[in-house]
């Protein structure tokens, strides 16, 4: 279920999200990147996907053609697990730990 990248509270079922939509709890803008299944830190611009312009303010409603209400704060957090297991090790052949 996707939830709010900010109060972290999950969206309602069916929940549709337009550039001025906002949080139905917190009141925070619901069309961010924050909330965006394709967030992706560490991306170009921060995004999976092939996007044209940067969004500079993450948290704040954009135009993006690509949003689609995601979980919310960035990728799964298994995808994050795995990405966090790599870097250390890569890092630990260095040792730069």
């Amino acid at each position: 279920m996707a939830t709010c990248f900010s109060c972290g509270k999950e969206f309602p079922y069916g929940f549709r999200v337009y550039r001025n939509t906002h949080c139905p709890v917190c009141d925070a803008d619901a069309k961010v990147c924050l909330n965006c299944r394709f967030y992706s830190p560490g991306a170009h611009w921060d995004c999976s996907e092939t996007v044209d312009d940067e969004v500079k303010d993450k948290d704040r409603a954009n135009f993006c053609d690509f949003f689609v209400l995601g979980r919310g704060g960035g990728p799964d957090s298994r995808e994050t697990e795995k990405k966090n297991a790599a870097r250390d090790a890569f890092k630990g052949l260095f040792g730069d730990e």
